[in-house]
């Protein structure tokens, strides 16, 4: 069934995708993504945590929530960011134990 949905992809489809990508391989906004990725994060205190300025982290949350990848609730003053899509928080999970099973695997371990 994957390989008929990745034959079927538009040209389109496949630009949508690349870009998602593109936004995730930005090292703030992969930051960002990551921390909202278990739990609900504030804007501020996703800035604070990560060392960034107000600005600059309201930019990245913006991006990532025109993609779809974050959503947003306001609560009074705050606003607060978790995953927008379980299948996105899947594939960084899938990427990250793959990160660490491979790429910090014994090299002469031939798994």
């Amino acid at each position: 069934m994957l390989a008929m949905m990745t034959d079927d992809l538009t040209l389109d489809q496949t630009t949508e995708l690349a870009e998602i990508f593109g936004l995730l391989a930005d090292p703030t906004r992969l930051s960002i993504v990551t921390a909202c990725m278990d739990q609900e994060r504030a804007a501020g205190d996703i800035a604070d945590t990560l060392g960034l300025s107000a600005s600059l982290t309201s930019h990245h949350l913006r991006l990532l929530r025109s993609a779809r990848i974050l959503k947003s609730e306001r609560r009074g003053k705050q606003v607060f960011y978790t995953m927008a899509d379980a299948c996105v928080h899947n594939v960084l999970n899938i990427m990250i134990e793959h990160f660490f099973t491979h790429v910090h695997s014994d090299p002469d371990d031939t798994e």
